[in-house]
């Protein structure tokens, strides 16, 4: 019945209206063409995300992840909350936040972490970016505007990792419970280093072509459709509004939000250096998150649900209390520690 609709609707538009399917065709491609073609696949972008996932490989293979758990684990241990909530946020440092709940899901489950510690694992977890190109590329961002960026990875990346288990572990997840880990898992690959270069490459490559492109057209297409119905300012004006309310830049605040931080940062870049700095602080710390929107509602859920003791419904409310918190640290360092950051 429904197919018997468009059907008939589709000849009624073509027989009273023929060029709109080709108006809307062509609104579509002019929005997808720019980003996908210009930006990540015939600029530095497209190079800079797979580089940057080979760098993360190496980092990891190196120890950087092991190194990271173990100088948290027993921070959560003087909050008497079970070490294994920090492992998925750790981990997804080097920005693989699919791998973190696949990983860290079963973890937690053995470690006999409560419901409300795996949901402060999920929420502490969005803090993190879920794609270390996206964490390169903004600090290009940052020097290029001449912010200072070891203070404000300190206390936008690092600092989160401890600050929102305690907080959360206080206030809206309360049943926690101190316990000692017995056995806390490796996390270095034992690969070759030869190995770690062309299979992260590939990695990177997949990352890009399969994933980042795909998901950027998806997004697009949709706006086209809005922006051709006459839709999308109305919605873009009101989104841009309320960002820059709280310290965001908003043409890349919505595309963190809608479409992929990676692709924010990058054009973050490219912004005019009159910007205020406190709304490009900001953007750096909305983008290196769990965002875009879908992985949030969608992804992550559809992950832990399977490896953890959470329902999908629970898994989206503690991913949502994870991006308010994120709102909120952008708006909080982009105010008050933008004046010591500017060069």
């Amino acid at each position: 019945m429904i197919g018997i609709l468009i059907v008939i609707g589709s000849l009624t538009v073509l027989f009273f209206a023929p060029d709109s399917l080709s108006r809307l065709f062509d609104t579509i491609v002019k929005e997808i063409k720019p980003v996908v073609v210009d930006t990540f696949l015939t600029s530095e972008v497209g190079i800079a995300v797979i580089a940057s996932v080979i760098v993360g490989r190496v980092l990891e293979r190196f120890g950087f992840t092991d190194g990271l758990i173990r100088l948290f684990v027993p921070i959560m241990k003087w909050f008497k909350i079970n070490p294994a909530v920090i492992i998925p946020s750790a981990y997804n440092i080097l920005g693989d936040i699919n791998a973190a709940g696949k990983i860290a899901g079963p973890i937690l489950v053995k470690a006999k972490a409560t419901k409300a510690e795996q949901k402060i694992a999920v929420a502490t977890m969005i803090q993190s970016p879920q794609s270390f190109a996206t964490f390169v590329l903004g600090l290009i961002a940052l020097s290029i505007f001449g912010i200072d960026s070891f203070l404000l990875i300190l206390l936008s990346i690092f600092a989160p990792l401890i600050i929102v288990p305690f907080v959360l572990s206080n206030t809206i997840y309360r049943d926690t419970k101190k316990v000692t880990l017995e056995e806390l898992p490796r996390f270095t690959p034992k690969t070759t280093m030869l190995n770690t270069f062309f299979s992260s490459a590939k990695e990177g490559t997949e990352l890009l072509f399969l994933v980042i492109i795909p998901a950027v057209s998806v997004v697009f297409l949709f706006i086209g459709i809005l922006k051709f119905a006459g839709i999308w300012d109305t919605i873009e004006t009101s989104m841009a509004a309320l960002l820059t309310m709280v310290s965001i830049e908003p043409d890349t605040g919505i595309v963190s939000f809608l479409v992929a931080p990676t692709l924010a940062v990058a054009q973050l870049a490219d912004l005019a250096a009159t910007i205020d700095p406190r709304l490009i602080v900001g953007s750096f710390v909305l983008a290196n998150s769990g965002l875009p929107i879908y992985v949030i509602i969608g992804q992550i859920p559809a992950i832990w649900a399977e490896t953890s003791d959470l329902c999908e419904r629970e898994v989206i409310y503690a991913s949502l209390i994870g991006i308010l918190i994120r709102v909120a640290t952008a708006c909080i360092l982009g105010y008050f520690l933008t004046p010591y950051l500017v060069v």
